[in-house]
């Protein structure tokens, strides 16, 4: 009788250290999926970050070209000029921090 307690008390055991472990794997699957995730969103966010420099960078172009004259060709000129500028810069600081 108390061999057959026993074995009772040590099969409810076992399966509930079973289903632990298998708590414990989808938990573990579930983590890397969301650090996956994370990672993604995070490249996204970098991504993105960059396009609203780009475009900062853009406005303030456009700023400085529209207050330096009127003549379209003259302002569109200037603006071509300082867009290559940009571009170089922003290469250069691309180098820089590599």
């Amino acid at each position: 009788m108390e061999n057959q307690s026993l074995q009772n008390e040590f099969q409810s055991l076992e399966r509930k250290v079973n289903l632990l472990l298998n708590q414990y794997t989808g938990e573990k699957q579930k983590n890397e999926q969301l650090r996956i995730e994370n990672q993604q969103l995070a490249e996204q966010l970098k991504a993105k970050t960059e396009q609203i420099q780009n475009f900062q960078n853009q406005i303030k172009i456009s700023k400085i070209a529209g207050s330096i004259g009127t003549d379209n060709e003259d302002v569109s000129k200037l603006k071509d000029k300082i867009d290559d500028y940009v571009n170089e810069i922003d290469y250069c600081i691309a180098q820089l921090s590599r």
